[in-house]
């Protein structure tokens, strides 16, 4: 059996592998290799690496490829968005052109679904009129309860774009963070080795944070935080290290008894600034009410 697929725009420079998995099954790395070796997967009909990097009109050929997903899988299904979602989703957008759109992401919403949380970003996003001709792409994430700025691309060209920007260190984010304590230099660097688990095997990241203080006083610290490297919950670890964790960070404290009562972490992506051939986006997401309201109790200003 013989199936030929003709590559639009949407797929040109991705690696084959990762066509494959997208549009046929997901299947593991190694079958996808072996079925390479043996012919069944071929470009143009000519046996290409899985690295490839697919080109616009190339033609995909499968030979006797019949493979199903599998039935022990999980099949998470798409969130629908309600009438509120949508109503809401109209007051986020700060920046909608045809490539991309950049929003100011609510609290308590994950940018993907996931298995604690099925409500998230980029479902809603598909049911909005920004998104009624194309489909949305994560190029980066916040956490589920930080807030502020977020680019979600429309289209794979500008999701890879944005990807590889992400990964030479060419977008350049800005937090606002709220930390317990009084933090004593203006400004500092915090450099740590963070750590994670991939099953038992221990991985180690370099992490690095700039940071000046707006504002504090003898209990608290408003600062303004510039992530160098983009690990998971970077700046939320680093401050915890420090000692200065985020005001209402359940996760990264020091004790229960510094758990925030409104349990509202106090991170916000307020400003992101890139370079696309040769023009400069710089973004700007306010502060939620809940993170000026805050302020105001804490006794702190934003200069």
């Amino acid at each position: 059996m013989k199936k030929i697929f003709s590559i639009t725009n949407d797929f040109v420079n991705t690696r084959l592998d990762r066509w494959f998995r997208r549009n046929i099954c997901e299947i593991p790395q190694s079958l996808i290799e072996k079925n390479i070796r043996k012919g069944n997967i071929k470009v143009n009909n000519i046996k290409k690496k899985s690295s490839y990097k697919l080109r616009n009109n190339d033609e995909v050929i499968l030979y006797n490829i019949n493979f199903s997903p599998n039935k022990h899988k999980k099949i998470t299904k798409k969130y629908l968005a309600t009438k509120d979602d949508l109503s809401k989703s109209s007051s986020i957008f700060i920046e909608n052109n045809e490539n991309f759109v950049v929003i100011n992401k609510p609290p308590g919403i994950s940018v993907q679904a996931g298995t604690k949380s099925r409500k998230n970003i980029l479902d809603i996003l598909r049911s909005t009129k920004e998104f009624e001709d194309c489909s949305p792409y994560t190029v980066h994430r916040i956490d589920k309860e930080t807030t502020g700025v977020l680019i979600v691309a429309k289209n794979r060209k500008y999701a890879q774009l944005f990807t590889s920007l992400f990964r030479i260190r060419k977008i350049h984010k800005t937090y606002l963070g709220i930390a317990l304590g009084e933090i004593q230099e203006k400004k500092g660097t915090l450099k740590n080795d963070l750590f994670y688990y991939e099953g038992k095997k221990k991985i180690t990241t370099s992490a690095i944070t700039h940071y000046t203080v707006l504002d504090k006083n003898n209990n608290y610290s408003l600062l303004k935080l510039s992530p160098e490297t983009g690990r998971k919950h970077q700046i939320r670890k680093q401050l915890l290290i420090y000692g200065h964790p985020i005001l209402g960070d359940s996760k990264y404290r020091i004790s229960k008894n510094h758990q925030f009562k409104k349990n509202t972490l106090m991170l916000h992506s307020y400003k992101i600034n890139f370079l696309i051939a040769g023009n400069k986006y710089s973004f700007i997401a306010e502060p939620p009410s809940a993170f000026k309201k805050i302020l105001k109790e804490k006794y702190l200003k934003i200069y």
